[in-house]
């Protein structure tokens, strides 16, 4: 990876510093009221280390169209008393209202401007340059010194304000920012063998594509796959996983997946570790059956004992582990003995990530997070990275890094 400028070596005091922060929440549609404020407490070292500038908050709720695209009021508010600081929130973004409400503030002062997702050029997919040239980048480059990116979850994203203004003004890292890119990247190269890679959930097409490049690139020495990502397998080797499973995969759109992951399992089939018993909902009930006896009319929805001790086991004697996804449907306490007990276990190796979403939810019930050395906050970004690909919003910070120093 290309240097990227960082917050802590950069002066900050004084100066108009425009934060892109993510936080993008769960809202309580009836209150208005942040579900879980996980997101805004990963932020507040950086707005911390920033108490000496003036604040300019860029953020966004959700997208056009769905129930959660609301202003952030609420957020500003949630903030405020996270970081016991006062926090404006203004209803504008670069108009006139927002560069008067950016000249009054003086050092010390945090201001929330409006959801930049109100603006419609913030929702398109743009190049870097074609991104510092479009109206909101140029309005909002003029209101600020320095521009500060610490929405990792967003990282993946070529949206406007993550890769238009690293190229309009200097820009650099926030620290949520830089500890998920430098933690993400001892995965490829420092981290402590045998590394295993834990995929589960319904993430099926991303679960392959991490699966294929830490493969290849003998960056993990084994995958155990698990949940929907484990069917997709099951089914790749033959198994009839009943027609419950088999239709959710076919609802998913993931029947081109089950190709992709025989020719994983032709290359790789030592390395692959598949459950050996599943538990199924029958009669309203758990019961468990190897993978070769499943009944055709009953959903699989966890790991049976027999894999969940085995693969806990393999779990265990890892250096480290990579864990996306949950093993069932975990929110039925009778189908969360898998994905607790293979959280459980990564949680007592020496180095371990949660590649963020439900994965990172869940670990939070248990009260194990400060057993693992790294959550992430974002779930897409975290997957992204993983697979080798160059984050757009990573990439954005380089460029500044060449344009500015």
């Amino acid at each position: 990876m290309a240097p990227i400028g960082l917050l802590g070596e950069t002066p900050c005091a004084g100066k108009t510093v425009l934060l892109r922060l993510d936080l993008n929440s769960p809202i309580d549609p009836s209150t208005h009221s942040i579900l879980d404020d996980k997101r805004f407490r990963e932020h507040i070292p950086t707005i911390q280390a920033l108490r000496e500038s003036r604040l300019v908050i860029i953020t966004h709720q959700s997208r056009p169209g769905k129930k959660d695209f609301t202003t952030l009021e609420v957020h500003a508010e949630k903030l405020e008393q996270l970081a016991k600081r006062p926090v404006k929130y203004i209803d504008d973004i670069f108009g006139h209202y927002a560069r008067e409400s950016v000249r009054s503030l003086k050092a010390g002062d945090i201001l929330m401007l409006e959801n930049v997702r109100f603006n419609a050029e913030e929702n398109l997919t743009m190049k870097p340059e074609e991104a510092a040239r479009c109206h909101l980048v140029r309005g909002l480059a003029a209101l600020g010194d320095l521009f500060v990116n610490d929405a990792f979850g967003t990282a993946h994203r070529s949206q406007p304000t993550m890769v238009g203004l690293p190229v309009a003004m200097k820009s650099v890292a926030g620290l949520l920012m830089e500890r998920e890119v430098l933690t993400l990247s001892k995965v490829f190269s420092n981290a402590p063998r045998p590394v295993s890679v834990v995929l589960g959930g319904t993430k099926v097409d991303d679960s392959i594509a991490v699966a294929e490049h830490m493969l290849k690139d003998h960056i993990a020495d084994q995958v155990i796959v698990i949940g929907v990502v484990a069917n997709v397998f099951l089914l790749a080797m033959g198994y009839d996983i009943g027609r419950p499973s088999a239709q959710l995969i076919q609802q998913l759109k993931y029947e081109k997946e089950i190709g992709k992951a025989k020719e994983i399992l032709r290359e790789f089939r030592d390395r692959i570790i598949v459950p050996e018993w599943v538990a199924v909902r029958e009669g309203g009930a758990r019961t468990e059956y190897p993978v070769s006896a499943i009944p055709p009319d009953a959903p699989v929805l966890d790991l049976g004992m027999d894999s969940v001790l085995r693969l806990s086991d393999r779990v265990r004697e890892s250096g480290t582990v990579v864990f996306n996804g949950p093993a069932g449907v975990f929110e039925d306490r009778d189908f969360a003995t898998g994905t607790y007990e293979l959280l459980k276990a990564a949680a007592k190796t020496p180095f371990s990530i949660i590649g963020g979403g439900h994965t990172a939810a869940v670990v939070e019930q248990l009260g194990i997070e400060r057993d693992f050395s790294h959550i992430s906050t974002g779930g897409g970004a975290c997957i992204e990275f993983l697979t080798g690909k160059k984050l757009p919003a990573v990439e954005a910070l380089e460029r500044s890094k060449e344009l500015f120093g």
